[in-house]
């Protein structure tokens, strides 16, 4: 069940919201949304961006799909250092051939969980920048939510029963224990063009080929019949976007640097 009037308190902090709020008609009435150009500088400082398993598949063209922390949340590597995003400028622009996340996509939106009557409550990051008194495209009309709102819900609806299978599917190679510690390594050149020592840039954690190749023949069957067998090639297929990034990251270090002896 959703909502978007309640008054329940919020707990938990989510990525990219600074001052998330339920939406009500007393307290965002007389707000709007304006269009922005490049609206997306709220990621351009986040290396990882979390993902549904139906988006692993067009996100390996763009990003290596990896699985981090204690629940083995499938995320977008964007960067190899925190505070950066190789795929979004400063002004909020993504590189024009990459693919934007879902999550990304849903903000200033969010559902916030009403443990206490079992429901969903529709929120507003209030900070949003493109959010203001009189904005072009109302939140509410006639005392209602505008359609925009409308179309913001039923995303958000979406989002959370993809979110829903995607924990699924991370149990499942839980389950299974497909998942193992994996390091992307750089391997710099000395100056006589030999290889020097490789240096880790991330580790995180990744489907065991060896172990997929080991579960029996049913059980691959099973995973290929519910889908789950394409989401993983394309995770395994998205690795090898570590290489992209490395050359993304000199690339942008050679730019930095004449701006810096201008400065």
């Amino acid at each position: 069940m959703t909502d978007t009037t309640s008054n329940a308190a919020l707990t938990g902090n989510v990525l990219f919201y600074d001052k998330p709020e339920p939406l009500t008609i007393e307290a965002h009435g007389a707000l709007g949304v304006d269009p922005v150009d490049q609206p997306y500088g709220f990621v351009a400082q986040t290396n990882l961006v979390p993902l549904t398993v139906t988006e692993f598949a067009p996100a390996a063209l763009s990003y290596p799909v990896i699985f981090v922390g204690e629940k083995r949340q499938p995320v977008a590597a964007m960067a190899l250092r925190g505070g950066e995003n190789l795929f979004v400028s400063a002004a909020g622009a993504f590189r024009p051939e990459a693919y934007i996340p879902a999550y990304v996509r849903r903000y200033p939106f969010v559902f916030a969980h009403d443990e206490a009557q079992k429901r969903l409550i529709l929120c507003l990051d209030r900070k949003a920048p493109f959010i203001r008194e009189g904005g072009a495209t109302p939140l509410f009309v006639d005392g209602k939510p505008s359609p925009y709102v409308e179309q913001a819900m039923e995303f958000c609806n979406n989002f959370e029963q993809e979110r829903q299978r995607t924990d699924a599917f991370v149990q499942l190679l839980i389950d299974l224990d497909l998942l193992d510690t994996r390091e992307a390594l750089f391997t710099p050149r000395n100056p006589d063009g030999t290889p020097a020592k490789p240096q880790k840039i991330a580790e995180y954690y990744a489907v065991s080929e060896e172990k997929l190749k080991a579960l029996p023949a049913e059980k691959l069957a099973e995973l290929r019949d519910n889908g789950a067998l394409g989401q993983i090639y394309a995770h395994l297929v998205s690795l090898l976007g570590w290489d992209r990034l490395i050359a993304m990251t000199f690339l942008r270090s050679a730019e930095a640097q004449p701006a810096a002896a201008n400065a």
